[in-house]
């Protein structure tokens, strides 16, 4: 990976992190639709087209394709133009893009789905979740044979990287949908903790290297002076959002040095030292973080809005004017938490654990590895030249553009085999343009590790910061410590029964986990509470989980 200096210092907001705290009918005809917000499809559609091509495509077979963008602010130009036009061009095909949003795609997803009125295919892992699958099988092609057949490029990134075809093998041994793996991915895939460097300026104090003298610095924080107004309470040590994602953060940020690592899938599953699936709220060492959280807590370390503010609140305290009122952070990279208040914030080093470990979240194959990034429809009549289309996706120079944007717009060639990634020259971040410009992080894509070489990012931007602030941890990541439970595929029976059993069991660790660090007693309610667990079906449940491991261990062995 090649990085390149600017002069001119632009702090992004990084979408992808915000978003983690904050997606029609048969072959049919040319050009595309959007539905809008509290309207049918049908009802409120407009056509698309790109106003710059002329060519005659009338005769080409069309394809209907849903996918789900963030937000309507975003374009959706760049379906029509560049790498997106290229492929189809290429194929001799056109798409219809059907263009939802996330904000009304739950109650437009189910109006869908129960029609029985699908498109050819859905794009994006944002579209349809494992459940939605599960329950709609019928409705969607077993593509197993078809990949085999039709998709060159994607066999050979399954033969160069296993977990590719693991990830997507569901248990009865057959592939439903297509995998991606984002590109110029850092090894430290998650949020990392940032310390309020400026702060420890005022204090004089040293970074701190162990868990322990880190708590000492936070107290500091929050007691004395630190932002150096001459009010010694006016300072926060970590802050959060009350939210039902609070105590997985919390596992994977400050309980980290106390090794409770746990997937982002949101089931609290991890895997201990020995690389065995345990649910982390029932582990020794979880045990412990809870104590030294409520340590924090005594020692006014923690926010008393911790538990009960929303996220505009913790904002507010973060990207305060004049400076941050916290002292440790925790994002994919500083800017997506502090904003202008950036350059108060470092990079920690992952501080020393309970146990001598350092760890730092390698969510890999949650965040870079995905399935469900296309579906195809039985009702689809040529599923071989769509599978073809999609085969296009799984290019070194496709990923890239379909990851940053279209070569001539977002991307410049050197000629030499060599791209930059270019700033926005509309003054946007980084980020914004990637999202703006491309499908980003979904989509069938996969790139040789062997082209990241050729790509130069900018070094002060989004992913350029994110790869630089990598090399201060990923000499700690390590697959049986610090990667979480990966994504795994359930049978029918099991998501039901994940569903009847995990809802409540998950309500249950959360709430305990804010009792226990406001009001403390956990050591003295611990064998009771494990009891309860046991009587809401955590055996099952974990059963279920483990079953679910052992499967993709073994397609990842095949």
């Amino acid at each position: 990976m090649m990085m390149r200096k600017k002069t001119k210092m632009a702090w992004s907001v990084a979408l992808s992190a915000a978003m983690a705290a904050g997606l029609l009918a048969g072959c049919g005809s040319n050009g595309g639709t959007e539905s809008k917000s509290g309207s049918t499809a049908a009802s409120s559609a407009k056509t698309e087209s790109s106003a710059s091509d002329t060519t005659d495509t009338s005769d080409r077979p069309t394809y209907k394709i849903a996918t789900v963008r963030w937000t309507d602010t975003w374009p959706t130009d760049f379906l029509h133009e560049g790498v997106m036009k290229e492929i189809e061009d290429k194929m001799n095909i056109n798409i219809d893009w059907q263009v939802y949003y996330n904000s009304d795609w739950s109650e437009q997803k189910s109006l869908l789905l129960a029609s029985g009125d699908l498109p050819d295919a859905f794009l994006g892992s944002i579209c349809l979740t494992q459940a939605d699958m599960a329950q709609n099988k019928s409705a969607f092609l077993d593509l197993t044979d078809l990949i085999e057949k039709d998709m060159p490029n994607l066999k050979a990134a399954f033969e160069a990287d296993p977990e590719l075809k693991a990830v997507c093998t569901s248990r009865d041994g057959r592939i439903y949908s297509l995998p991606k793996k984002l590109p110029l991915r850092p090894k430290v895939c998650g949020d990392v903790m940032c310390i309020n460097q400026e702060w420890l300026d005022n204090l004089g104090l040293e970074t701190p290297k162990t868990y322990k003298e880190l708590e000492e610095v936070l107290v500091k924080f929050a007691t004395e002076d630190a932002d150096g107004d001459g009010d010694p309470t006016n300072e926060i040590g970590i802050t959060n959002a009350a939210s039902s994602g609070l105590l997985s953060g919390d596992l994977r940020h400050i309980l980290s040095p106390f090794g409770t690592m746990v997937s982002r899938d949101g089931n609290y599953m991890g895997l201990n030292g020995e690389g065995k699936p345990v649910f982390m709220p029932m582990e020794e060492n979880y045990k412990e973080a809870v104590k030294w959280m409520r340590q924090l807590w005594e020692e006014g370390v923690v926010d008393p809005e911790y538990f009960t503010q929303d996220g505009s609140m913790q904002t507010a305290k973060q990207q305060a004017d004049g400076g941050s009122q916290v002292g440790l952070i925790f994002g994919w990279t500083a800017d997506a938490q502090v904003g202008p208040n950036v350059n108060q914030f470092k990079t920690l080093e992952a501080v020393e654990g309970y146990d001598g470990n350092h760890y730092v979240e390698a969510a890999t194959n949650y965040l870079d590895i995905s399935d469900r990034e296309l579906m195809i429809s039985k009702d689809c009549k040529d599923p071989d030249t769509l599978l073809k289309w999609a085969d296009e996706f799984y290019t070194d120079l496709a990923s890239l553009q379909t990851f940053y944007g279209s070569v001539g717009s977002q991307i410049t060639d050197n000629g030499d085999g060599t791209y930059n990634v270019d700033v926005p020259s509309d003054g946007s971040s980084l980020d914004t343009s990637a999202w703006s410009n491309s499908l980003r992080d979904f989509g069938p894509k996969y790139m040789n590790e062997d082209f990241y070489d050729k790509v130069s990012l900018p070094e002060d931007q989004g992913d350029g910061v994110k790869l630089a602030d990598d090399a201060i941890n990923e000499k700690y990541v390590d697959t049986e410590k610090n990667c979480g439970f990966p994504m795994v595929q359930y049978t029918d029976e099991d998501l039901s029964r994940i569903t009847a059993i995990g809802t409540d069991i998950y309500k249950y660790v959360e709430a305990q986990y804010a009792h226990w660090v406001v009001d403390g007693g956990i050591d003295d309610e611990w064998d009771s509470y494990i009891d309860q667990l046991k009587a809401m079906g955590i055996d099952e449940f974990l059963q279920i989980q483990t079953d679910a491991y052992n499967a993709y261990k073994e397609n990842l062995a095949k």
